[in-house]
């Protein structure tokens, strides 16, 4: 697919964490939705939540967009493929990270908001939290404009409005500067989900409450948001010209092994999965299943390798442990493991007290720490997923140690450290990928199935 794609799209964006984009961004993508407009969800960063909040919104997967993870020249063909399947999009809708101009540390604006925006060449709706601020809402905005010309910032949603005279005197103050307000949230009928850590609590933990949440944010947007002047925003993106992002030809077709079943952890506790995992392992001709440590007593039948990735094990530790068969099962498992931060903490001897499978020989415990940030690692030992010498890019997001903070045969090295585990045929760490950052990881797991 190399033809120009026509493709509606806009960054919501704010000057820092904590204006409202979730909830600005989810509202949108479900009242688009609700429109019968097919919606296409992206999210800037590594984050795995929003992205879930974001999938129950539109009805399709929501997907990351990380320059740092991924490489920069592949977000345009990441957005094109996420806006292409499972059917065309009429609209893209991306939530940014952190403040429009925050990028990873020490690399100036690499990888923020306003990098993907330039990348996906889509302007901006900047959410604002008002909260006693008047005018100078309008000189923020028009800084936040300024200080880089190439980001577009194409209007304002005004949130946390105190008063009909407060929204009032912020849109007079925005019209001086020659930005359109296209939306007042006032504090009364902001819509809260609950956090955790850094973020929401996962959709796939409260479901139930998840899907009122999403309704309300939807109902919100549909009675504060001029959502024909975001439509018409959005549509002042320029054809997309990068072909879209295709994963078999990022792994180089299929591998020589025949169609080997590769089970995917999900479930409530193991519910951090980059949506292109279980495209690439396709690709390279795996069959991708899913199964739930929470519930199912035993791995799908057939599984040849199983890949456990991020989560909160920790909220479930005693159903886990409860699930003796499952345990046992993957304490004997023969075939390739891949695990990342809550997988290895299920693959440990215990967690926070408590028995887990006991593959790996560690123990692994609560902490008040949150151990936060991008990775530029390095593979130590030869695994189904890397191969030693190999650089990997990556992040950590964690309040949980392990004791040892490595084996004997570590998996990754970065900042003069070594971290994570390599034992046979079970590659483990605190380190998340994207595989499409290094797609050799899917073929490499089918190759290993043999």
């Amino acid at each position: 697919m190399s033809a120009h794609l026509s493709l509606p799209r806009v960054v919501v964006a704010a000057p820092a964490s904590g204006h409202g984009k979730t909830t600005v961004a989810t509202g949108l993508l479900a009242a688009l939705r609700r429109r019968g407009l097919t919606v296409s969800p992206h999210k800037v960063g590594p984050d795995y939540i929003d992205p879930g909040y974001h999938a129950l919104a539109a009805g399709r997967p929501g997907r990351n967009l990380d320059p740092f993870l991924v490489g920069a020249d592949r977000i345009a063909p990441l957005l094109r493929h996420g806006a292409s399947v499972p059917t065309p999009a009429d609209i893209a809708v991306v939530e940014g990270v952190m403040g429009l101009h925050d990028g990873a540390v020490g690399r100036r604006d690499y990888a923020s908001t306003a990098h993907v925006a330039r990348l996906i060449e889509a302007p901006v709706l900047l959410v604002l939290d008002t909260t006693a601020q008047g005018r100078s809402a309008a000189a923020l905005t028009l800084g936040m404009a300024a200080f880089d010309p190439a980001v577009r910032i194409g209007g304002v949603i005004l949130n946390r409005v105190g008063s009909p005279r407060h929204e009032t005197l912020l849109r007079d103050a925005l019209a001086e500067v020659g930005v359109p307000v296209l939306g007042a949230v006032t504090r009364a009928a902001e819509v809260a989900a609950p956090a955790r850590h850094l973020g929401l609590v996962p959709v796939a933990e409260r479901a139930p409450e998840s899907v009122a949440i999403v309704t309300a944010l939807a109902e919100l947007v549909e009675a504060t948001v001029d959502l024909d002047a975001v439509l018409d925003l959005a549509r002042t993106a320029p054809p997309l010209t990068a072909p879209a992002w295709d994963p078999v030809a990022a792994v180089g077709g299929p591998a020589d092994v025949e169609r080997p079943r590769v089970a995917l952890a999900g479930g409530p506790a193991f519910t951090f999965s980059y949506a292109e995992t279980a495209e690439l392992l396709t690709a390279a001709g795996a069959e991708v299943v899913t199964v739930d440590p929470l519930r199912d007593p035993a791995l799908p039948t057939g599984t040849r390798a199983v890949v456990i990735g991020g989560g909160f094990p920790e909220a479930y530790a005693q159903t886990l442990a409860g699930n003796t068969a499952l345990r046992a099962e993957l304490a004997d498992f023969d075939g390739p493991v891949v695990a990342e931060c809550a997988g290895l903490l299920y693959l440990g001897r215990s967690l926070d007290g408590l028995p887990m499978c006991g593959r790996l020989d560690l123990t692994a415990r609560m902490t008040d720490r949150l151990t936060l940030g991008y990775r530029e690692a390095v593979a130590v030992t030869d695994s189904p997923v890397a191969r030693a010498g190999e650089p990997v890019r990556g992040h950590e997001f964690h309040r949980t140690t392990t004791d040892p903070g490595h084996g004997d045969a570590p998996a990754w090295r970065w900042n003069d450290a070594e971290h994570g585990f390599v034992a046979g045929r079970v590659h483990a760490s605190y380190l998340h990928t994207h595989w499409a950052g290094h797609p050799e990881a899917a073929r490499r797991l089918v190759e290993a199935c043999r």
